[in-house]
């Protein structure tokens, strides 16, 4: 069983890089990919801790990308190093989101919520802050029942406290993780929101613009639009990826490591050789 979309404390997910990687050799998992969003920072402490669990790791990230409709992420899978490219897209998308923190607070504080930036941040350790860590001290402080509720209340898109975020250029963040040695794959497709009518047509696009997968096996999506992905990477010569988006229970109960659309496990069909750093490795431990 593999998962090649996670997540750790370095972006918005509940267990370390270490402990995420011990939790998925609890779970049999075989192959993981840590991609943290906009972020690079987990992942020594992850490959370390998968040396000493006979887990085969793939470096990654999850870049968030400007699109003018939904929500487009890039995830960048085996990465091999971080390359200065790489780096300054972290460091640009880091500035920018600081700032978004700053004005989400200032909104909160608005709303008569008397919640600072600097609070969120000592309350979690890290700089890389979103809205699921706004919710979840609302939540903490008994302000909303469920970080769900936050989103709807405060942070969802027309919502009072919504602030939009700055996101990187496809072009850019497909150069920054082909400097790295990724291979960029697109997260959940049907984020973006086209229709399956416009959805050939618009991924041929995204391919041509350097994009090599679809991840089409997502919790997200149902096993019969999972499956239509699949079929269609194919068609378009790109690979067909499939990962659970785990961030840990706490954040949401639905969704387990290992597991994708379906509530299917992830089996090794979904990792290709171009992904694998140390193929013989692999073979020897699971072939």
């Amino acid at each position: 069983m593999i998962d090649l979309h996670t997540h750790s404390t370095a972006s918005d997910g509940v267990f370390s890089p270490a402990d995420l990687i011990r939790h998925a050799a609890d779970k049999g998992i075989s192959v993981l990919a840590l991609t943290d969003h906009d972020t690079t920072g987990g992942m020594e402490e992850a490959r370390e801790e998968a040396e000493h669990k006979n887990i085969i790791f793939v470096g990654g990230i999850e870049i968030t990308v400007q699109w003018p409709t939904g929500e487009f992420h890039l995830l960048g899978l085996g990465l091999t190093h971080t390359s200065p490219e790489l780096t300054s897209l972290i460091d640009f998308l880091a500035k920018a989101r600081r700032e978004r923190n700053e004005k989400m607070a200032q909104k909160l504080r608005d709303e008569g919520l008397d919640i600072s930036f600097e609070e969120v941040r000592e309350r979690f350790g890290t700089e890389n802050i979103g809205r699921p860590h706004f919710a979840a001290v609302l939540e903490e402080k008994g302000i909303v029942k469920t970080r769900q509720s936050a989103f709807d209340r405060f942070f969802a898109k027309g919502r009072p406290c919504y602030v939009d975020r700055v996101s990187a250029d496809l072009e850019e963040a497909v150069h920054a993780i082909q400097t790295s040695g990724g291979i960029p794959v697109q997260a959940h497709p049907l984020s973006i929101y086209v229709s399956w009518g416009k959805m050939e047509e618009t991924m041929t696009g995204i391919r041509d613009r350097g994009v090599r997968g679809l991840e089409a096996y997502h919790p997200g999506a149902r096993s019969s639009e999972a499956e239509r992905l699949e079929a269609l990477a194919h068609k378009l010569g790109m690979f067909a990826t499939a990962g659970s988006d785990y961030h840990g229970e706490a954040v949401r109960k639905d969704r387990h490591i290992g597991i994708t659309a379906g509530d299917r496990k992830i089996d090794d069909r979904f990792y290709y050789e171009e992904l694998l750093p140390n193929l013989e490795a692999y073979r020897a431990l699971h072939c």
